[in-house]
């Protein structure tokens, strides 16, 4: 554009991965120099049986699977005993299918926390994922009533220098999941892009005075990269940006917004996982100066460093903010 109304630039990811944990993580300051592990061939037995005698029954599945793949695989089979599909893929997950009317999303819930409390050591995943589905074989689909229980942080990111400093923190979408609401004061659940983007502008007019609000706006990720659908991609990027006058319509004086990523999930390439790859920085205010290219930044820490600037909160363990850069 001839004339940007704010700053940009894009962000090099340092840590040691891709996955969703670690890539907000490392937005919140916390860089990590090892990767979650992963699971090619499925999880060790030792570790099944261990779950399967804790939550009291046995587990399908075990092997890496699109999600919407393997309840069309095993589906039948789980309606008919009531065993939880078990399934990862390339990044570091465990996830538990199960169809809502088998077994409840609260129960899923438990058993996801059975997984979580066994997975530690060698096995801490990044995230154990509640997947639960409806419909009949055939017609599966899941739901809204997805959960994430996340390991946590190892040291405290900048959403705990907030908190501690009596800022409000408030995650929408699967964000206090992601963080298993540490450094959190306030967390609101989403269905979807729509849901997110309404429940995104009600807290700005109404519970949202001052701090940080951090959301996740996931369905360019789980509906369109991962199934490989680009024309889906590409126009929920047009329905976003379709709303995001909405938001800035609302953006008091002294507001901030960034747009960034967590990862890459390109929906072109020849697999369904992840991308390792840069991730925009769009940056824009009434505060914020016009047409600052901000280049590509070594780390997404940057945006957290940058955060702890405007809020002058202690700077997190990595990261260079540029707060000074984008200022008017």
């Amino acid at each position: 554009m001839p004339q940007p109304k704010g700053a940009y630039g894009r962000l090099a990811e340092q840590s040691a991965g891709k996955d969703t944990t670690i890539g907000h993580w490392e937005l919140m300051g916390l860089v990590s120099p090892n990767p979650f592990p992963t699971y090619p061939n499925g999880f060790p037995q030792e570790l099944i049986s261990a779950f399967e005698e804790r939550m009291g029954r046995k587990a399908l599945g075990n092997y890496p699977a699109s999600g919407t793949v393997i309840i069309e695989e095993l589906g039948r089979q789980h309606l008919q005993t009531g065993y939880p599909i078990v399934y990862t893929s390339a990044d570091s997950v465990f996830q538990i299918a199960a169809h809502e009317e088998v077994i409840s999303p609260s129960e899923l819930y438990r058993i996801c926390q059975i997984a979580r409390e066994l997975l530690v050591g060698e096995h801490r995943v990044a995230r154990v994922i509640a997947r639960p589905f409806i419909g009949e074989p055939g017609q599966f689909v899941r739901t809204a009533n997805r959960r994430d229980f996340s390991a946590l942080p190892p040291r405290p990111t900048v959403l705990d220098r907030l908190k501690q400093a009596g800022y409000q923190v408030m995650g929408v979408g699967k964000i206090g999941d992601i963080f298993a609401m540490k450094g959190l004061t306030d967390s609101i659940h989403t269905e979807d892009n729509r849901d997110g983007l309404d429940k995104i502008l009600q807290a700005m007019h109404t519970i949202f005075e001052r701090g940080l609000l951090l959301a996740n706006l996931g369905d360019f990720d789980t509906r369109y990269g991962h199934r490989n659908n680009p024309q889906g991609y590409a126009q929920a990027l047009e329905a976003f940006d379709a709303r995001l006058p909405e938001i800035m319509r609302v953006l008091q004086e002294r507001d901030i917004l960034i747009i960034t990523a967590d990862h890459g999930c390109d929906p072109t390439i020849a697999h369904t996982d992840h991308t390792r790859e840069y991730v925009p920085c769009l940056v824009t205010g009434a505060s914020v100066r016009p047409a600052v290219d901000l280049g590509t930044r070594p780390t997404f820490a940057d945006v957290g460093a940058t955060i702890a600037q405007l809020m002058n909160v202690q700077k997190p363990d990595f990261g260079t903010g540029f707060a000074e850069e984008i200022l008017l």
